[in-house]
């Protein structure tokens, strides 16, 4: 994952300082249309689940959902 350089870090502050977020238009929202869900995870699990990607070459989401998948077939 690319990280932000010290402009970009900077621009993104000068946004989210001088721009009010939008809240409950009422209609749903880019990432609510993509199916995204913000999940929190412990910092062993991030650190695993990031090892994984780095070492197979795929994203954090086809790691986790091959583990999903993986739970459901076995019934758990």
């Amino acid at each position: 994952m690319a990280r932000m350089t010290d402009e970009e870090a900077d621009a993104l502050d000068e946004l989210w300082t001088h721009t009010t977020p939008e809240i409950d238009t009422g209609k749903p929202g880019f990432l609510t249309r993509q199916g995204f869900t913000m999940v929190s995870l412990d910092p062993v699990t991030a650190t695993y689940l990031q090892a994984k990607a780095a070492v197979s070459h795929r994203s954090l989401s086809e790691i986790i959902g091959e583990l999903v998948r993986r739970e459901l077939v076995a019934g758990t």
